[in-house]
Parts: structure tokens; sequence; C-alpha cells
């Protein structure tokens, strides 16, 4: 029997553990949270739990040498250490993250171990890059090329729960969506370059009319120009990897970080409430009139989505923090925890889109779009957890089944990884609808 060693509890772990043990493989569940990886094994008789923390490296180092792969769903820091051991015990590795440069170090050495260390198999990154690749190899198989790209995500409370200020609800991790907003980002349009410093990020901002959604907003995601080397797209004038919101939210994030609400820095907060916090954020001495003074502040009206935003978390209210040394960012999260976090009875939904230009030799060209739009639940799986955990449950199958031959360190961008995983998950009713031939007038 084969047996897989997962790392982490969190709020997208649940669907992977129950697709293999579905699927009769043994899964151990490594966790700080304990009792949060036995209610997702919720007695199966190849489930089994223990607690554990990444401190502990020599148990670890145990539990992988006693699993044919591990999949390591902790923050990503973590993983060059997971993959290290993996390495030296000769079994192979799966993760949801991005490849950072220490992991993409470590390709030689785990080709020469003979294991896959298989990185960017869930949502975004995931079936993004699966659903993109299919197209790309489709235009270029067809003997053209990719003038444009635009790849768009977005995980979100559905419609009718998006009822708060940012309408914006968490499904998933909270901290990191939240750390998020600190990144810069860069990406390609019409052949010009254009860097997006932290402070600009949510102004550079357009909107995409998504069906049966309606308008939503676009900010950009990261570095969008090392994906023209991932994609194998040179000829590309646009590269754009961008984040979907319903409109609220750019606003608000654009404001709080005028504020510095976000920022990972030291700050005594003894004896202060939260007006008092953010008078001392504008330079005010006193609290009183703190609204007013905040708007007047942001050059923005008192009854503007900001402001309501930032009522809404009580930003502006006299209540005592009640904390000492902290930073802006854990007071401004933990608040948003607080009062954002998808309820038991609510719905989430992802909502992907690729939309690209195509050129062809004989001059044709045609617009391309792949959607997905995905609705879940916490009562059952969120949309977000199913979409980042069963890529991964699809990816542990092939490989304990040795139907990927690759070794090495790869992300899902090549036929025999990505073709097979997409039909998968189409029998999970995981799908992208792609539309060829469109007008030009389809083009972002």
């Amino acid at each position: 029997m084969k047996k897989v060693l997962i790392l982490g509890a969190g709020m997208v772990v649940k669907p992977i553990v129950q697709n293999l043990l579905q699927n009769e493989i043994f899964v151990t569940i490594a966790s700080p949270t304990k009792s949060k990886a036995d209610s997702m094994i919720d007695g199966h008789h190849l489930g089994k739990s223990l607690y554990w923390t990444a401190s502990d490296e020599e148990t670890l180092e145990k539990l992988i040498l006693e699993n044919d792969l591990t999949v390591s769903l902790l923050p990503y820091s973590f993983h060059v250490m997971v993959a290290n051991y993996c390495i030296k015990h000769k079994r192979n590795m799966l993760t949801t993250s991005y490849v950072q440069a220490e992991m993409q170090a470590l390709d030689k050495k785990a080709k020469d171990a003979g294991i896959i260390i298989l990185n960017e198999l869930g949502l975004d990154p995931g079936i993004d890059h699966m659903s993109a690749m299919r197209i790309i190899e489709t235009i270029h198989r067809k003997g053209g090329k990719v003038e444009e790209f635009y790849s768009i995500c977005g995980a979100l409370p559905s419609k009718e729960n998006s009822d708060n200020p940012f309408k914006y609800k968490f499904s998933w991790s909270p901290k990191g969506v939240v750390l998020a907003g600190n990144n810069n980002a860069k990406y390609l349009k019409h052949g010009k370059v254009t860097d997006v410093p932290t402070e600009n990020l949510f102004k550079d901002v357009f909107k995409v009319d998504f069906p049966g959604i309606g308008n939503l907003e676009v900010y950009p995601n990261r570095d969008s120009l090392e994906y023209i080397d991932i994609y194998k797209i040179p000829e590309t004038k646009t590269m754009f990897r961008g984040t979907f919101r319903f409109k609220g939210w750019c606003e608000t994030f654009d404001a709080m970080k005028i504020l510095n609400l976000i920022k990972d820095k030291k700050i005594d907060f003894s004896g202060k409430s939260y007006a008092d916090f953010l008078a001392m954020q504008i330079g005010e001495t006193s609290s009183d009139n703190i609204k007013e003074k905040v708007a007047n502040y942001l050059k923005i009206e008192k009854d503007a989505t900001a402001i309501k935003s930032m009522e809404f978390l009580g930003l502006f209210s006299n209540e005592k923090i009640n904390r000492k040394e902290d930073t802006a960012f854990e007071l401004t999260s933990d608040l948003m925890i607080d009062k954002m976090m998808l309820k038991e009875d609510e719905k989430d939904m992802v909502v992907m889109q690729h939309t690209f230009l195509a050129i062809y030799p004989d001059g044709k060209q045609e617009v391309i779009k792949s959607r997905m739009l995905d609705f879940g639940s916490p009562k059952t799986n969120t949309s977000v957890a199913r979409t980042v955990a069963l890529p991964a449950a699809v990816g542990v199958k092939m490989i304990l089944e040795n139907k990927i031959k690759v070794k090495g360190v790869w992300r899902p961008i090549i036929p025999e990884i990505y073709n097979p995983i997409l039909d998968a998950l189409e029998d999970l009713n995981i799908k992208m609808i792609e539309d060829y031939n469109l007008p030009i007038s389809e083009n972002i």
C-alpha cells in the first residue's frame, strides 16, 4: 500500500486528504493543529495524524523516510527544508507553492536522487499554468504566435455573500491574503514593461465583465515577466497576470496602504484605542472626529467605500487595542479575520480567465478565452480548497503510479503532466471552458 505524508492541516488541506483516502492511499497528517487533522481523517482506517511542528526536524526526517511521497502544505519558507530531506532519502515531493530560487537550485540534486519535486500544483499557481499551456501548445502547433496573454484569477465570496464594504471574505490563508497587498508587480503590455511599486498596486486597476458575475476589478499579480520564459512565449507583446476582486477591495486597500495599516513594522500600542492608532498614522495628536480627519487626509468623502470599510473593521472606535508592541499588519489583519471569515452556511467561488490574442502565418487573428467559475461552501469543501487541493491529489496519484517520468524540480507546464491532470479534474467537476475564434473586440 502506498503511503503519503501531508505536512499541515490548513484551510485547503481537507479535499486532498479525502481524495487520497477514497483511493486507498494511506495518509499521515503531521500538523501543530492535530484536532483539525483528526477531523479531516474522520476516523478513516487508512488515516492517522500526529502533533508536529516544523522545528522538529528529527521527526520530519523519520516521517519522510516512512512514506512514499511528501506533500508540503506548509508556508513556503519551509519547503526547502522538507525538500532536502526528501532528496536525502530519495522520496518524491509535491507542493502547491511558487518555486522559490532556493527550491529551483535543488534541481540537480533531485535529479541525481531520482525524484521529482513537483511545485505549483494548486489553483493559482497550478490550474492557471496547466490550462494556459494547453492553449499555448495548441496555438504553437498551428504555427501561430501568442501576441497577447492575460491570466486573471480570484478566490472570492459568492455575489450574495459579498455583504461587507470590502466585498470580500476569507476562504483561505487570511494573513497571506492581506500580506500580498504589500507586493510589487511587473508586467508587459503592448511591448512596454510596467513596474508597479507596492504603493501603486491598487491604483493600477481595470475592469473585466465576467459571464454570470458581472464587472470585476483586476490588479496586477507579482512579476508577470518571468512567465514569458516559463510558458515559452518569447514572441508575446503582452504578458499580464492579475487578481480578480469585487469593487471595494482595491479602493480600500489603497487607502489602508496610504495609512500604513498593513506595514510589518513594530509599533507600541500600549494604552491606545483604535482611533488613537489612526490619529497617530496621520500625524494627529487627538483622535476626536477621527473619521473626518482620515477622510480629509486621504482626500476622499466621508461616505467613500474605504471609509466605510475601515469603520466596519472598528478602526474609528474608541475601544482599547489591548496590545503592547505589535505591527500594524497584525492588528489590521486580525480585525479583518474577526469580521470577514466566510461563514459555514455561505458560499465562496473561484473565478479564473485566460485571454489570448493569437496571430497565424496567413494573417488570421483570433481571441481565445478559457474560463472557470466554481462554487463551494465550508459545509462541504470551499471552492478554493477544492481547486487548490484536488490538482495536488491527482498529481500525487500520478507520481505514485509512475505516470510522471521526469525528475528534478518542476512546475506542471509540460503535456506529460498537465494533460492527464486537467482531464482528471474534469471528472472531479473542475473544468475550464474554452472558446476559440472570438473576434478581436473580445480582447481585454
